[in-house]
């Protein structure tokens, strides 16, 4: 048993944290952080101290206490603590801590970056981050909707030129504008689903499944963890997913609501075979090493899929924008660390609502 310590230190420009509705802004970007980690958290107290400083006590079940600070000098200071029991696993490993603190630097960036043009910034959020880390401006006009999930911060807003937009964890994730996006995916017009069997693992949009059910597959089967996501991409975005989030179940395909690993090792344990298993899941990670929680992932993911696989079978998954060298050979690298032997092809398109080139991966048995 032992007292749990996570302290982060970030250093600011001292002119942007020089007003109040400054600070809050930074807090409010550091609360938004920490609740990715911490789904249940409460604000207990927050004060503005006389030297231009802010201080706030956030916790969750009032079990695990955060403090946020900013010092008028330009120091912010985040420190987590927790009771962790004997035999439990830590709240926030070290993984999860580096991806918090790089998030939180990452959007307070974002966040000065989007005061620059204060007269284009609204009520909305118009602002959002490329593959490569440059911020983009969108022609944003209207929140159209926003919850949190047990998983994740869910937005859909509205682009004058793009339609309906889903952004996740404040990152634009796919809008109306985007069957080039869905297209290139599964190939249309190369790949051939007629009376085949399709496992899409994640998806949650709907509209991959909603395309792929055009081309009369035998039957597809979508394992998405989010609930809430469907439910508001089925209300929202129902141009680009029908009406295939309606239902659970029919006789062309089933969605089934939890962990997609789970369901593919109860799949592999009963021996099912598919023809394609497509990855709608996490973007390739920008890292200069495949280490952390979200490679692990992508690795169990791999492994998971080619079991999964029919001999002749593939693997279709997007990779990331092709500005980003680096983590795309990383993630070419780990292809061709599998076994079996693997080979894969790319294509390329360029996405609307990304407003950058993205890269395709199909992959097949060597």
């Amino acid at each position: 048993m032992a007292l749990q310590t996570i302290l982060f230190d970030f250093t600011l420009d001292a002119e942007k944290t020089a007003t109040s509705s400054q600070r809050q802004d930074v807090a409010r970007v550091v609360r938004n952080e920490l609740e990715h980690v911490f789904s249940q958290l409460e604000l207990a107290y927050s004060m503005e101290s006389l030297d231009g400083g802010y201080f706030a006590v956030l916790h969750e079940n009032k079990e695990t206490i955060i403090t946020c600070r900013i010092f008028q000098q330009g120091l912010l200071t985040i420190n987590v603590e927790y009771y962790l029991a004997d035999g439990k696993e830590p709240l926030m490993s070290f993984d999860t801590g580096k991806r918090v603190e790089n998030a939180i630097a990452k959007k307070l960036n974002a966040l000065w970056g989007q005061k620059l043009p204060t007269l284009k910034r609204g009520d909305v959020a118009r602002y959002f981050p490329s593959s490569d880390e440059r911020i983009i401006e969108y022609d944003i006009d209207t929140l159209v909707y926003e919850a949190r999930s047990p998983f994740q911060k869910i937005q859909i807003m509205h682009s004058k030129t793009l339609g309906n937009m889903l952004i996740l964890d404040e990152l634009q994730n796919i809008a109306e504008s985007d069957l080039i996006y869905t297209e290139t995916l599964m190939g249309r017009g190369i790949e051939n689903y007629e009376g085949k069997e399709i496992c899409i693992l994640g998806g949650g949009d709907g509209a991959l499944l909603y395309e792929l059910l055009k081309e009369k597959p035998k039957h597809v089967v979508m394992l998405e963890i989010d609930e809430l996501v469907m439910q508001a991409c089925n209300k929202y975005l129902n141009t680009i997913c029908g009406d295939v989030l309606e239902k659970r179940k029919t006789e062309q395909y089933e969605i089934i609501v939890g962990d997609c690993v789970e369901y593919m090792k109860k799949f592999i344990a009963d021996g099912r075979k598919f023809d394609y298993v497509f990855g709608d899941l996490t973007d390739i990670p920008i890292s200069g090493a495949p280490i952390g929680e979200c490679w692990d992932f992508i690795r169990t993911i791999f492994e998971h899929s080619f079991k999964l696989l029919k001999p002749d079978g593939k693997f279709l998954t997007h990779g990331n924008g092709t500005s980003c060298l680096e983590s795309l050979q990383l993630f070419e690298d780990q292809l061709r660390l599998l076994k079996p032997k693997v080979k894969f092809t790319t294509s390329k398109a360029f996405v609307p609502s990304f407003m950058e080139e993205w890269l395709f991966y199909q992959v097949t048995f060597a």
